[in-house]
């Protein structure tokens, strides 16, 4: 074997540190990349934020009034004062006159009224405290209360609770025994206060417990009370058999069931804290003079630049420390500016890509939503599956139909009988639809609902429709069909 040596070229990708921090850029969500702007921005001294220009405007003005001020303080400073001095204020700035026939003010000055969330514990244990319990009955009832979850049932069973507070009572120093008998009559207690049926254990024990605390005079209330007697027919939905065991006719258990729809399914769900996490959407979409535009949203849009102070001071030919400190900070600044921009291009060419190929969906909704998958708009876009991928995770798109993640608009796709194809996502909507519109004497079957779309041309089969509607969380055609 003879040894040689020779040049050989060849292209290869390596992942450089810029490359990387633009990959690591592209995934990252609007508040993600707002806190990674922030990091940069604490770390490196020539990466700076562009202040609007109304902080500017309020900045000149603050300048202006410490001029005034100082003018003011070399007045006061005088050896002889003025008869009129100057002032700062006019009497119309500060006198706020009561709105007359003639005019109203400007601003309502209001009371906040707002308060805090209160949690259900905390509401039930404030009750708790105006009854005259025990020392033991007080212990139980907090283990009772901090038993409670987020709807107000009881997580726990009996025994575990009178374990727990013989417990306590043990660590406590006292030798009295606690029996099931006085937690189930402290849970009865605490059943009755507001809200009624809190610590039931089921939804049959909480309905029972608010019918029981209705007044007995109450049309239908014994009606209703003799229904969740029998509630596992209730919720099979066999009326025959519920009517033949209760002996009631359709119109008393009609007039029950409506009864029962008044009462609380949940009574703690109301104490959970509503505090929606709203989503920002990074692109906007708006139609006008019949074209839909696409456009980054201007607030999460970061304004980046170099300090010009800081870089006027790098020398060329100097090799210090300091000034290759600077030289270092300046390029990675440089840098993170082109990733950010990098990465705003790239979103925008790809929402652009999908608004083009879902105007049906808004134009009509969901039901217009054209089968799309990743390889189209890479291909289109070129770029990679894997760069689209990113780009459309955690990005959120504002259409005049609501805000929708970028991952929405790609779906699968199901043949229809002319040959072409149907998104997942419309056929969804088409289901949605046809069960809005059904008799609920007699539900349309999957079997029924798949005849009803081949009509239509789109080719699915019944199981096909069963998934599509568990994936909707709409019960079978048995437990929607209403009898009363």
């Amino acid at each position: 074997m003879k040894l040689s040596v020779g040049l050989k070229v060849a292209n290869s990708l390596s992942l450089t540190p810029q490359l990387q921090q633009a990959i690591r850029l592209l995934q990252l969500s609007s508040l993600e990349l707002e806190q990674e702007i922030q990091i940069q921005l604490d770390s490196n001294p020539l990466l700076e934020k562009v202040e609007d220009l109304s902080t500017i405007e309020s900045l000149s003005s603050l300048k202006e009034s410490e001029a005034e001020q100082k003018d003011l303080t070399n007045e006061l400073n005088a050896d002889h004062l003025p008869d009129d001095l100057p002032v700062d204020t006019d009497w119309d700035d500060v006198y706020t006159h009561q709105p007359t026939s003639l005019g109203a003010a400007e601003y309502e000055e209001r009371e906040d009224n707002r308060h805090g969330h209160q949690s259900l514990q905390a509401h039930m244990l404030e009750q708790i405290n105006l009854l005259h319990f025990s020392l033991v009955e007080q212990l139980i009832a907090r283990c009772i209360v901090d038993s409670l979850d987020n709807k107000g049932f009881l997580d726990c069973e009996i025994s575990e609770i009178t374990s727990s507070v013989q417990h306590l009572l043990n660590t406590m120093g006292y030798e009295e025994e606690i029996e099931d008998d006085e937690v189930q009559v402290v849970l009865k207690h605490i059943q009755r206060l507001e809200p009624v049926g809190v610590g039931s254990r089921n939804l049959a024990e909480c309905l029972l417990v608010q019918l029981e605390g209705l007044p007995a005079q109450l049309p239908y209330r014994y009606e209703a009370v003799l229904l969740m007697k029998h509630y596992e027919l209730l919720v099979s939905n066999d009326i025959q058999k519920l009517m033949k065991q209760t002996g009631l006719n359709a119109d008393q258990l009609k007039s029950a069931v409506e009864l029962l729809k008044t009462l609380k399914a949940h009574p703690g769900i109301e104490f959970e804290d509503r505090e929606s996490d709203y989503q920002i959407p990074d692109v906007v979409v708006m139609k006008k003079n019949e074209h839909w535009f696409v456009q980054l949203n201007p607030d999460v849009v970061p304004k980046l630049r170099v300090n010009a102070f800081y870089a006027g001071m790098i020398r060329r030919a100097d090799q210090s420390d300091d000034n290759q400190y600077l030289r270092n900070q300046m390029l990675e600044a440089k840098n993170f500016i082109k990733s950010i921009d990098e990465r705003h291009k790239t979103l925008l060419k790809v929402a652009t890509c999908i608004v083009e190929h879902q105007k049906g969906f808004l134009e009509t909704g969901p039901e217009g939503m054209k089968p799309l998958v990743l390889r189209d708009i890479a291909e289109e876009v070129e770029l990679h599956e894997s760069t689209v991928s990113r780009v459309t995770t955690n990005k959120y798109m504002l259409t005049p139909r609501g805000l929708f993640e970028l991952k929405y608009f790609f779906s699968s796709h199901v043949g229809t009988t002319s040959g072409g194809e149907a998104s997942s996502t419309a056929i969804r909507a088409k289901i949605k639809k046809l069960i809005a519109e059904e008799n609920i004497r007699k539900p349309l079957s999957d079997n029924t609902i798949a005849g009803m779309l081949k009509e239509e041309g789109i080719d699915v089969a019944r199981r096909t429709v069963a998934k599509y509607r568990e994936s909707l969380h709409i019960p079978s055609s048995s437990d929607r069909k209403v009898l009363i």
